[in-house]
C-alpha cells in the first residue's frame, strides 16, 4: 500500500445529525476532548462563562446556546484521523445541513432517550438515505429517565426502516444508570463517582456481577438475551450499505459511553469513498487532487470581513503551493494559504488527503458547488440549493447603507445563510428561508458584521422556482411577459417569485417548454 492509499485508509469523515437539544453539540465537545483536540469541555448553556461549545464559535450561537452552523474539526483518534462536520442543531437551518451531508462518508445519529425519534431526525435520515450513508447510533442522556431501550429500538426500526444491531446496553437509567454492557466483547462496565475508572468485570454470568447489583443482575441478563434475541447481529456490509444501524446507549455529560462508541466508529465506519461527476467516478486514491466546495463562511473573523470555502478533497493529495485549476472560472491559481480548521481556531494546511477538509480564502471569486482539480474539467454533482418557504422583504434603516446592504446579503446567500432575490421591476431586496430564525440571524450578522440596521416586513410571495429556457429566444420572451415575477438570485440565475401556488401551475402550464425547478444544482 503506498503512503497515499495509507494515509486515505486512516481518515474518518462523518457528521452528528439530530433532533435540537438531543445533545448532539455536548457529544461534539466530548469526542474533541477524547481526541485530545481540547483541554477541556465547554457548556453548550454556560451563557456567563467564556467557556463554550468549541463548535460554536458564533457570538449568536454562544448567547443562543444552540448551533446555527457548520463548522469542521479534526483530531486523531485510535490511529485514524477524523474529520467531524458539526452541523445545524436547528431546523430552520437545514439547507447547511443538507450540503454538509454531501461532505462527508458516513454519519452518527444522536437520539434522546426521553424523547426517541424526532421529526427532524426523520428528516436527515431521509437525506442520509439518498446516498445509503452508514449510520450509527448513539442513544443519549442515560443519566435521566427515558424510554425503555428496547422500546427505542423498535422506535428507530418502524419509523426511520433501518434495522438496529445494540452494541452495548445500558444498566438501568436516571439515578439508578450504574454502567453499560458491551455486546461485541462480553464486558461490563460498572461507574463509581465522577472521575473514577469504571470497574471491569469480563462475562454476563459473572457472580461478581450478582454480588454487585443483586436481584438487577438477573434482570440485565434478562433485558440482553431478549435484545439480542430480536434484533440482528451487526454485520459490517449491512452498516455500509446503510441498512443496519449499530446503536450504543451512554449520556454525553458523564462521558460514559463515549469510548465504546468512538472505538467501533474508526474501527468499521468507511475510509474516504468514491464520488461522482458529471462525466465519471472519482476514486479516493487516484494520484490527482480533486474536490469541491460544499461551504462557504462569511466573517469567521469579523476583523477582517474574510471568507472561508470549505473544500472536501475527494482524491489525491493536497500539498502547500500547489497549483489548482478552478474548474467554472477556467483558472489556474497557487493554494499558500490554505487553512485547516479546529473550529474558530485555525491551522495553515501543510498537507492534507482524500477525506479531509481545506479551507480556502475567498474573495468573491469561489461558490458552493465549486471543483478544484489538477488540470482536468469535472464537475461534482449532488449539492443543491433548496427552494425557500418564507420571503422577507429587507427595509433599511439608513439608506446610505444600501451598498453596504447589498454586499452583506451577497455574501450571506453565498454561504447559504438565507437566499436573496432582486425583483427586475424594483429596486427592493426580497430574502427567502428554510426557516424563520434564519431571518434573525440575517439581521444579527449584518448588524455586527457589516454595520447594517435593516428590519424585514412581509412581502406577496409565497414560493420560488429558478428558471431554465431552452433557448434565448424564450428567455427574452419569458422576460417581457412575465417580468413582474421576474428576479435574479445572489448568483444571478433567472428565478420565478410567484405570489401564490395557483400563479405558479398557471404559468408553468403557459410555459411548457420553460423549466421551473425546485431546487437548485450549485
Amino acid at each position: 500500500m503506498s503512503e497515499l492509499e495509507l494515509q486515505i485508509d486512516k481518515r474518518r469523515t462523518f457528521a452528528i445529525i439530530s433532533h435540537p437539544d438531543a445533545g448532539k453539540t455536548t457529544l461534539t465537545e466530548k469526542l474533541l476532548l477524547y481526541g485530545g483536540a481540547i483541554q477541556m469541555a465547554g457548556t453548550v448553556k454556560a451563557r456567563k462563562s467564556d467557556r463554550h461549545a468549541t463548535s460554536d464559535w458564533m457570538e449568536m450561537e454562544k448567547q443562543r446556546g444552540i448551533s446555527v452552523t457548520s463548522s469542521v474539526m479534526q483530531f486523531a483518534y485510535g490511529g485514524s484521523i477524523v474529520n467531524l462536520l458539526d452541523t445545524p442543531g436547528h431546523a430552520d437551518f437545514s439547507e447547511d445541513t443538507y450540503r454538509t451531508l454531501t461532505a462527508v462518508d458516513s454519519a452518527l445519529m444522536v437520539i434522546d432517550v426521553a424523547k426517541g425519534v424526532e421529526e427532524r431526525t426523520i428528516k436527515l435520515m431521509e437525506v442520509c438515505r439518498l446516498r445509503d450513508t452508514p449510520i450509527m447510533t448513539f442513544i443519549n442522556k442515560l443519566d435521566r429517565e427515558g424510554r425503555e431501550p428496547i422500546e427505542l429500538m423498535d422506535e428507530v426500526e418502524s419509523v426511520l426502516k433501518i434495522q438496529c444491531s445494540p452494541m452495548t446496553w445500558p444498566i438501568g437509567m436516571g439515578k439508578r444508570f450504574k454502567g453499560l454492557y458491551r455486546i461485541y466483547d462480553d464486558t461490563i462496565l460498572l461507574y463509581g463517582a465522577a472521575g473514577e475508572e469504571p470497574k471491569i468485570l469480563q462475562g454476563l454470568d459473572n457472580l461478581k456481577l450478582d454480588q454487585i447489583l443483586g436481584p438487577d443482575a438477573q434482570e440485565l441478563r434478562d433485558e440482553v438475551e431478549l435484545a439480542v434475541g430480536a434484533s440482528p447481529e451487526f454485520n459490517l456490509s449491512d452498516y455500509l450499505a446503510g441498512k443496519l444501524t449499530p446503536v450504543f446507549f451512554g449520556s454525553a455529560l458523564r462521558t460514559h459511553g463515549i469510548d465504546e462508541m468512538l472505538d467501533n466508529f474508526v474501527k468499521y465506519a468507511p475510509a474516504p469513498q468514491p464520488r461522482e461527476s458529471e462525466s465519471r467516478e472519482v476514486a479516493p486514491a487516484e494520484s490527482k487532487f480533486t474536490g469541491f466546495v460544499f461551504k462557504i463562511q462569511a466573517n469567521m473573523d469579523p476583523a477582517h470581513h474574510d471568507r472561508v470555502a470549505f473544500v472536501r478533497i475527494t482524491s489525491g493529495s493536497f500539498r502547500k503551493g500547489m497549483k489548482v485549476r478552478h474548474v467554472r472560472a477556467k483558472k489556474d491559481m497557487a493554494i499558500h494559504n490554505a487553512i485547516t480548521f479546529m473550529a474558530a481556531k485555525r491551522g495553515a494546511a501543510e498537507v492534507a488527503y482524500a477525506g479531509d477538509i481545506l479551507g480556502l480564502h475567498n474573495h468573491g471569486t469561489i461558490q458552493i458547488g465549486d471543483t478544484f482539480t489538477e488540470g482536468e474539467n469535472l464537475k461534482f454533482i449532488g449539492i443543491p440549493n433548496f427552494a425557500p418557504e418564507l420571503f422577507r422583504r429587507v427595509r433599511l434603516a439608513d439608506p446610505l447603507r444600501a451598498k453596504a446592504l447589498q454586499k452583506g446579503l451577497i455574501q450571506l446567500s453565498e454561504e447559504g445563510a438565507t437566499q436573496v432575490f432582486r425583483p427586475v421591476m424594483n429596486n427592493s431586496l426580497v430574502l427567502g428561508a428554510v426557516g424563520i430564525l434564519q431571518f434573525d440571524v440575517v439581521a444579527y450578522r449584518l448588524k455586527n458584521e457589516y454595520g447594517v440596521d435593516c428590519a424585514f416586513e412581509s412581502v406577496p410571495v409565497a414560493t420560488a422556482r429558478w428558471l431554465e429556457f431552452p433557448d434565448a429566444k424564450q428567455e427574452q420572451e419569458f422576460q417581457r411577459k412575465a417580468n413582474a415575477n421576474l428576479a435574479r438570485d445572489g448568483a444571478d440565475t433567472w428565478a420565478y417569485i410567484a405570489p401564490n401556488m395557483a400563479n405558479l401551475r398557471l404559468t408553468m402550464e403557459r410555459w411548457p417548454e420553460v423549466k421551473f425547478h425546485a431546487t437548485r444544482e450549485h
